[in-house]
């Protein structure tokens, strides 16, 4: 059995011209050659770059800071306009050196054989050809740090916590960071008006040594004083206010501003948030601030396509408004159906119906209430089920990090499995703990993911009381100074109490694995207990763990080799004699919205007749 997966949404952004493919505004192949026809008087260029640089991170920053070899294939205007960006890249150059700690550094360009500083006003070339360009670059010895003076209200501070310590290379950008980073450690202490006053650099070509000066004013320490609200129209400005938990006469904090912002941008009603800060202080000795939205689209749709070798094709589609009543309250009406060209009959295919509401700063800012009822068929070769439920909860942020989830459901299922058909009717009440401190939420380098999570639950028509307890925690480790492999790892477990008999438990609740979500290269939900006719009976506990060495190849593509380990048990305790893997290989693409993932993953052992690999698409890392 073999398993390919791919997902489609449809967009007009689908829709590009014959000489090339773009998705989501990014030219993945080809290129569009519109450009050119809009340059007025177009001139074409051939660069070429030297460098005696031998250290490689120099010459690649040398080649991504040159626009003329960067825009090599996009004409000009005018003999003028290869001038003007030949002296652009000049100075471009130049701050790259700088950036490396490479003061005397020498560039040097010529245009179809003449230093650029030689060329008359309205310079004329050959255009039988494209115009020849030299760029050389003589790097220069790497300056180091000799003294480093901090003054005013940045004095006594210890120059190694700011990478300036004595022998340490002295590039501008280095140099640039440690006055911000000083500014930024002041306006921390809740001063608003921190500045930097002095930054001074004196560079010895003699010794190759560069001294610096930095002297920087604090300013008052002031509270927040009045919070205003510009450019909302739809949406109520004392929940703006209210929402992003900026209060007057709270402390100053510029992390606390930086929350505030990410918060209302997460509600997806607005399209720009934008917190300002008063100049100066008010008579009462405040920071007045100004939260300045623009809003985006209230209503939203969207239609999707998926196939599969094992389950078909797949339909999906969704319809949403994000402020109903104009507190960001959200509603989203959205249905699905699966395994079509492979069900044989309308009862085998895989519907999904539901509807969700939320309202954010419900009760409390930082409260959100949720409500849904979703109903559904699903046709996995495990079992068959029809199930239809409904849930009412409430999401509390006890702080930046963590997040705690309540909710009450109720569920009536039919299924037909390895037990027969048997049909349920589940109250349960689901709690949660969330633990969010990576330091990405699409692409992590560092930090972790926690959860824990309990469902005492009560199955009505076999008096079956049962809790279900379920635990995840995944890491990230990045190498080297921009992290170019980054470690990642995911544990995973659970087991069920009170299932002493599985029969008295819906299928939908009993533990499977297998798939995109947890063993790569598996069927979905193909891993779990077997009765003597080889049917599945999904577990009482489980646990996976899955490993990624995600590589960085270049700035948008990466590879990542994985390999995931998981094991489904009858009893409680997980019974290790069984335990499946799978490995393979993944491709990333890096988009402004987080990678696009394309894993490909074999079984290590397979099950009998089972499948043989597996294809999975999406966006974002895996966990």
């Amino acid at each position: 059995m073999t398993m390919v997966a791919v997902t489609t949404a449809l967009s007009p952004a689908l829709v590009a011209d014959a000489y090339a493919f773009k998705l989501f505004g990014i030219n993945f192949f080809g290129k569009d050659d519109k450009d050119a026809n809009q340059v007025p008087d177009p001139v074409r260029y051939e660069v070429t770059l030297t460098s005696d640089a031998a250290d490689p991170d120099l010459k690649e920053a040398l080649e991504n800071s040159s626009r003329l070899v960067s825009d090599k294939e996009q004409p000009v205007s005018g003999d003028l306009g290869v001038v003007v960006k030949a002296r652009d890249d000049r100075d471009r150059l130049i701050a790259a050196l700088y950036e490396k700690a490479r003061y005397g550094g020498v560039v040097t360009i010529t245009v179809d054989g003449r230093n650029i500083d030689d060329l008359p006003p309205n310079p004329t070339f050959d255009r039988s050809r494209p115009v020849p360009v030299n760029v050389s670059v003589a790097a220069g010895p790497v300056f180091r740090v000799r003294e480093v003076q901090f003054g005013g209200d940045a004095a006594n501070r210890n120059p190694a916590d700011y990478d300036l310590g004595p022998g340490a290379s002295a590039g501008s950008l280095t140099i640039i960071k440690a006055g911000d980073k000083i500014v930024e450690q002041l306006k921390s202490d809740g001063r608003p008006l921190a500045k930097l006053t002095t930054r001074k650099v004196v560079a010895d070509h003699r010794t190759n040594t560069v001294d610096v000066v930095l002297a920087a004013e604090g300013g008052p320490v002031a509270p927040i004083g009045t919070v205003g609200v510009t450019g909302a129209k739809a949406v109520r400005p004392d929940f703006i206010e209210r929402y992003s938990r900026i209060n007057k006469g709270d402390r100053y904090s510029p992390e606390a501003l930086k929350k505030a912002g990410e918060r209302l941008r997460a509600l997806g009603v607005f399209s720009s948030v934008t917190l300002r800060e008063g100049d100066q202080l008010a008579g009462d000795g405040s920071l007045p601030m100004i939260i300045e939205v623009s809003e985006g689209k209230q209503r939203y749709f969207g239609v999707g396509a998926q196939y599969s070798t094992v389950d078909g094709f797949g339909l999906n589609g969704y319809w949403g408004h994000r402020n109903l009543f104009g507190g960001a309250e959200g509603l989203r009406v959205e249905g699905a159906v699966g395994r079509l060209g492979d069900a044989t009959a309308l009862g085998d295919l895989d519907f999904s119906a539901g509807i969700t509401f939320t309202k954010p700063g419900a009760f409390v800012p930082s409260g959100t209430l949720i409500a849904s009822i979703l109903a559904k068929s699903e046709n996995p070769d495990a079992y068959s089920a029809k199930l239809v439920t409904a849930s009412l909860g409430y999401s509390y942020e006890l702080n930046d990090t963590d997040t705690f989830t309540g909710a009450g459901e109720v569920s009536w299922e039919k299924d037909d499995d390895a037990f027969g058909t048997n049909t349920y009717l589940t109250f349960a009440a689901p709690l949660q703990f969330d633990r969010d401190a990576r330091d990405n939420k699409l692409d992590p380098t560092s930090g972790y993911r926690a959860m824990a999570k309990v469902t005492p639950s009560y199955e009505a028509y076999n008096g079956t009381i049962f809790s279900a307890f379920e635990g995840s925690i995944s890491g990230y480790y990045g190498l080297g100074a921009e992290d170019r492999i980054v470690l990642a790892g995911k544990l995973s477990a659970g087991f069920l109490l009170g299932a002493d008999d599985l029969a008295n438990i819906p299928a939908t609740r009993r533990f499977f694995a297998g798939g995109g979500g947890s063993v790569r290269g598996y069927g979905y939900q193909e891993i779990s207990p077997y009765n003597a006719a080889n049917e599945a009976t999904g577990g009482a506990s489980f646990m996976t763990a899955s490993f990624e060495t995600r590589v960085k190849v270049t700035d948008t593509i990466g590879i990542v080799p994985f390999i995931d380990v998981g094991v489904v048990s009858a009893d409680v305790a997980p019974d290790f004699s069984d335990i499946r893997a799978g490995a393979g290989i993944g491709l990333r693409y890096a988009t402004p919205f987080g990678p696009i993932r394309l894993d490909f993953a074999v079984p290590l052992n397979k099950f009998e007749g089972g499948t043989d690999y597996g294809i999975y698409a999406g966006i974002g890392q895996s966990f």
